[in-house]
C-alpha cells in the first residue's frame, strides 16, 4: 500500500541533496577499476567452469539419446568433468519470462542457430569452451521460417494479432482530400552491454544455492532456477551488486545462463562460473524487434491526419519472451505526440526460427513512434510543407472536445506539455533560420547535402502489466547513525543507487555520506519486478521513501524528548534533528538514543503505483501513470558519393520533471540519444540464408563510438515537475530519451530528399546505413 497519509506531515523541511549533481556512487570505483562485477568476485576452492553447446541449424529435431548430444565424446575432451542436457533437469525446463514456452536447454527440437542444447563443465573455462565448440549434435534439419514476410505468408505467429481502433478510419480515408500509402522498416538492435552475461553459482548447505548474476531481474532468475531444480524460492538467493549495462538484454535472457550454471552447480555440488564470450552472447540472446510497417493515411491541405490505417509486423523469434507487451507498447505509441481521430493499427507477432526477440530500451515504443513520424514526414513531403508545421498541426491540444487530449487506447492525457517542449527546442535551436541555411548550403553543393529535422516525443511510464507496478525496500539505521538501504532494483550504470541514496538522505535529513545502498538480494527484498519500463526509481524510490517515513515517525518521539519540544515541532535536517527553539541533536546521537530506548531501527517499505488500470486484451484503459515529453533538432551532412555522413549538431529539450540529479539525467538523455541514433543509422543485424547471424561481434556489428557524438550537443532540462506525486516530483529518464534520436534519422531522410527535385517519397528505411543512403539517393534520382 502507499505511505500512510498521517506520515506526510513528518517530511523533512529541507532537501539539501535532491536536485544536486552528485557523482555516480561508483564513479571512482569505475574509473580506478575497483568496482566489483560478477566476474570479479573471488572464486571459491573447487570452482568449475561451464560453456554452452549450441545448435548449428535454425530448425531441426534432436535425435538419439541425451537430446542429440554425443556425451561420451564430450566427456573424453581434455578437462571436461560433466555434460548436462534437458534430460538432466530435475524440474521445469523454462526460461520464458511470461509464458513458459521457452526451454533453457532444447529438449527435442532446436529452433534457431545458437539455441543452447547442453552445458559442458570443465576444470578451466578454456577447456569448457573448446569442448563445446567441438560438440557433435545429431539433428534432422527442418525447413525454417526466417523473415517477417515468410511468417506473414505462413501465418506463423507466436501469439494472436491485436488491433487498436478509434473512430472510423475507413470512412475518414475515403473522404480525405489527400491520401498516401507506403511501407517502411525498422531494424533489429543488439544491446551490446559492455559486460556480457555471467553467473557464478555457489552451492550452500542443505541444498541451497546462491547465484551471483548480471541480471536486470534477479527475482526472475531466482524463481526460474528454483522451479528447474525442484527447490523452494527461499532456497535460491540471487545477488547483483552492479551490471556493466543491460538495456533490456539482461531482463529475461539472463535466465538462460543463470539456470544453466545453477543446474551444473546443483548436480555437481561445486561452484560453477558460466561467462559467455561476445560471439556466443550475441548468437544466443535476443535483440530489439525489427518491424515492417505498412501505412495508408488520409489528410487535409494543412497535413492534418483525418484517417490512418497501420499494419505493424514484428519478428519475434521462436518463442513469446516479451513480444506480447513489446508489440502492445508499439500499438500504444503509434500516436507519439499526435491526436489521430480515426485510426486502426494491427499488430502481428511473427514467429521465426531466429533468437527470440526480447526487451530493449523503449520496449516497442520507438518502433510505434517511428511509424507515425514516417507518416508525418511523408505527408509534409507530399504537400511541400515544412515537417514542423505538419507536426504542429497534428499535436495533441486542449479544446472543447476532450478527445483531443485522449489517446487511441482511451487514456486522458493529464500532463500535456509536449507543445511547450517542442516550442522551446525550436527557439533554442534556431530551427527556422537554420532551415534557410540548410537550403542555401544544398543549393551551393552538388555532392554534399545537409538535412535538418525536429521531432517531439511522448512516452508512457509504467509497466503495462499492472501487477508489476510494485516495489519493496529495506532501510536499516545503525546505532552509529549510518544507514543501509536495500531495494529490489538493479544498478546497471544508470545511477539508480545514487538517486536512492540522495532520496534516503533527504527523507532522514542526513548527509548522503551516511547512506550506503547495498547489492540487490532476493532474500532481503522479495518478489521484486525487473528494473525496466523506466520505473526503477519511481517504484524503488517510493518504496524507500515509505520505509523512511515510518522510521521518521518512530524516531520523532525520541527526538522530541531529547530536544524538549513537541513531536510536531521536530524537523529532520542538517544531519540531525532540530527544534524551533534552536535545539539540535546530531543523527548519530539520535540513533544511539533510539536504540537505547529499544526503538526499532529497521523498516521495510512498499509501494504500488496508483490509478493505473489497463486491459491488455482490449488495448484500452489507463496504461500509464504519467508521460514524459521531449523534442530534439538534429542536423546532418551527407556525402552523396560515399553515403558517409556526419551529425553536425543536436539540440534537445527533455522533460524530467523535478530532477533529483540533473547530471545523471543529462547523462541518460545524451546516452539515450546516441543509442537511438545507433539503432536508426548504423547498427545492423545481418543473417545468411540459413538463419545464421553474421554480425555477432564488434568486428562485424557497428555501434556508435565517441567520435560519432557531435561537438555541438546541447541538452536542456525542461523546467517542470511531475503532476503525479513521484518521489520529489521527478520523471523517468531511462527509456524516453532514446526516441529523441528520431530527428537524426529524419534529418538524414531530409538530406537524401535534397538530392533530387520534387516531393517524391524518400525510400529510406532504418537503419540508414551508408549503403542504404546511397541506394535511396539512386532510387530518388532514377524516378525523379
Amino acid at each position: 500500500m502507499n505511505a500512510p497519509q498521517a506520515l506526510n506531515s513528518l517530511r523533512p523541511a529541507s532537501t539539501a541533496v535532491s536536485g544536486t549533481e552528485l557523482p555516480h556512487e561508483s564513479a571512482v570505483l569505475h574509473v580506478t577499476g575497483e568496482a566489483t562485477f560478477t566476474d570479479d568476485i573471488p572464486e571459491l576452492r573447487g570452482t568449475l567452469y561451464a560453456a554452452l553447446v549450441t545448435s548449428p541449424v535454425a530448425h531441426g529435431k534432436l535425435l538419439g539419446p541425451h537430446n542429440g548430444v554425443d556425451k561420451a565424446a564430450l566427456l573424453a575432451e581434455h578437462g571436461v568433468v560433466a555434460v548436462f542436457t534437458a534430460q538432466d533437469i530435475p524440474g521445469e525446463n523454462n526460461c520464458g519470462p511470461i509464458v513458459h514456452d521457452d526451454p533453457f536447454l532444447a529438449p527435442d527440437v532446436v529452433q534457431f542457430i545458437g539455441q543452447p542444447v547442453a552445458v559442458v563443465v570443465a576444470r578451466e573455462m578454456v577447456y569448457a569452451r573448446e569442448a563445446a565448440r567441438k560438440a557433435k549434435l545429431n539433428i534432422e534439419a527442418l525447413p525454417p521460417v526466417l523473415t517477417i514476410e515468410q511468417a506473414l505468408e505462413a501465418q506463423s505467429f507466436v501469439m494472436p494479432s491485436k488491433t487498436v481502433l478509434r473512430g472510423d478510419p475507413d470512412a475518414a480515408l475515403a473522404a480525405a482530400p489527400h491520401r498516401l500509402k507506403g511501407s517502411t522498416r525498422t531494424g533489429q538492435q543488439e544491446q551490446f552491454y559492455l559486460e556480457g552475461h555471467i553467473t557464478y553459482a555457489v552451492p550452500r548447505e542443505d541444498g541451497q544455492l546462491t547465484l551471483y548474476t548480471s541480471s536486470q531481474h534477479p527475482e526472475g532468475n531466482q524463481k526460474e532456477a528454483a522451479a528447474a531444480l525442484n527447490l523452494s524460492t527461499k532456497d535460491v538467493e540471487v545477488i547483483c551488486r552492479r551490471m556493466g549495462g543491460g538495456f533490456g538484454g539482461k531482463e529475461g535472457n539472463a535466465s538462460i545462463f543463470s539456470q544453466s550454471a545453477a543446474l551444473a552447480a546443483f548436480l555437481l555440488k561445486k561452484p560453477i562460473k558460466l561467462r559467455v564470450g561476445r560471439d556466443d552472447d550475441m548468437t544466443i540472446t535476443g535483440k530489439r524487434h525489427d518491424f515492417r510497417i505498412d501505412y495508408d493515411v488520409g489528410f487535409d491541405a494543412d497535413g492534418r491526419i483525418q484517417g490512418l490505417d497501420l499494419m505493424l509486423a514484428s519478428r519475434c523469434g521462436y518463442s513469446i519472451d516479451y513480444s506480447g507487451p513489446v508489440n502492445d507498447r508499439a500499438l500504444l505509441h503509434i500516436d507519439n505526440a499526435y491526436y489521430v481521430p480515426n485510426v486502426r493499427a494491427v499488430g502481428h507477432r511473427c514467429k521465426t526460427n531466429t533468437q527470440s526477440s526480447t526487451a530493449f530500451r523503449g520496449f516497442g515504443g520507438p518502433q510505434g513512434m517511428f511509424a507515425i513520424e514516417t507518416v508525418i514526414d511523408e505527408i509534409a513531403r507530399h504537400l511541400g510543407r515544412d515537417p514542423l508545421d505538419v507536426r504542429r498541426a497534428n499535436l495533441y491540444h486542449e479544446s472543447a472536445d476532450p478527445a483531443t487530449l485522449t489517446t487511441q487506447y482511451g487514456q486522458k492525457i493529464e500532463d500535456w506539455v509536449g507543445d511547450q517542449v517542442l516550442a522551446q527546442v525550436e527557439e533554442q535551436a534556431g530551427y527556422r533560420a537554420r532551415r534557410a541555411e540548410v537550403a542555401a548550403f544544398n543549393a551551393a553543393h552538388a555532392t554534399r547535402k545537409r538535412g535538418l529535422a525536429i521531432t517531439p516525443l511522448k512516452f508512457g511510464i509504467s509497466f503495462t502489466a499492472t501487477l508489476l507496478n510494485q516495489a519493496g525496500a529495506l532501510v536499516n539505521i545503525f546505532n552509529d547513525g549510518s544507514v543501509a538501504v536495500n531495494h529490489g532494483g538493479t544498478e546497471m550504470g544508470q545511477g539508480l543507487n545514487t538517486k536512492i541514496a540522495q532520496l534516503t538522505a533527504d527523507e532522514l535529513g542526513i548527509s548522503v555520506k551516511r547512506v550506503r545502498v547495498t547489492a540487490t538480494d532476493t532474500l532481503k527484498v522479495p518478489n521484486a519486478s525487473a528494473t525496466a519500463a523506466s520505473s526503477g526509481f519511481d517504484l524503488n524510490g517510493a518504496a524507500t521513501r515509505n520505509a523512511c517515513e515510518q522510521l521518521r515517525a518512530r524516531l520523532t518521539p525520541v527526538a522530541a524528548e531529547a530536544l524538549g519540544c513537541t513531536p510536531e515541532e521536530v524537523v529532520f535536517a542538517n544531519d540531525g534533528v532540530n527544534s524551533p527553539a534552536g535545539g539540535y541533536l546530531d543523527f548519530k546521537t539520535l540513533a544511539s538514543k533510539a536504540w537505547a530506548s529499544r526503538v526499532g531501527l529497521s523498516q521495510t517499505g512498499f509501494y504500488r503505483t496508483p490509478e493505473i488500470g489497463y486491459d491488455p486484451a482490449k488495448l484500452q484503459g489507463r496504461a500509464f501513470y504519467y508521460y514524459c515529453y521531449g523534442a530534439s533538432v538534429s542536423e546532418v551532412e551527407l556525402d552523396l558519393l560515399t553515403g558517409e555522413w556526419r551529425l553536425l549538431k543536436v539540440d534537445a529539450v527533455h522533460d524530467v520533471g523535478q530532477s533529483i540529479n540533473p547530471a545523471l539525467d543529462r547523462g541518460q538523455i545524451e546516452g539515450g540519444y546516441i543509442q537511438g541514433m545507433g539503432w536508426l543509422t548504423m547498427e545492423e543485424c545481418l543473417w545468411d540464408a540459413k538463419g545464421k547471424l553474421l554480425t555477432h561481434g564488434p568486428s562485424t556489428y557497428k555501434i556508435p563510438v565517441a567520435s560519432d557524438v557531435p561537438e555541438d550537443f546541447h541538452v536542456t532540462l525542461f523546467d517542470g515537475r511531475n503532476v503525479k506525486p513521484t518521489p520529489y516530483r521527478t520523471k523517468a529518464t531511462g527509456e524516453p530519451p532514446l526516441m529523441l534520436a528520431l530527428s537524426a534519422f529524419f534529418a538524414l531522410k531530409d538530406a537524401v530528399g535534397a538530392a533530387a527535385p520534387g516531393n517524391r517519397q524518400v525510400p529510406l528505411v532504418a537503419p540508414a546505413t551508408p549503403e542504404r543512403l546511397l541506394l535511396a539517393v539512386k532510387a530518388l534520382r532514377r524516378h525523379g
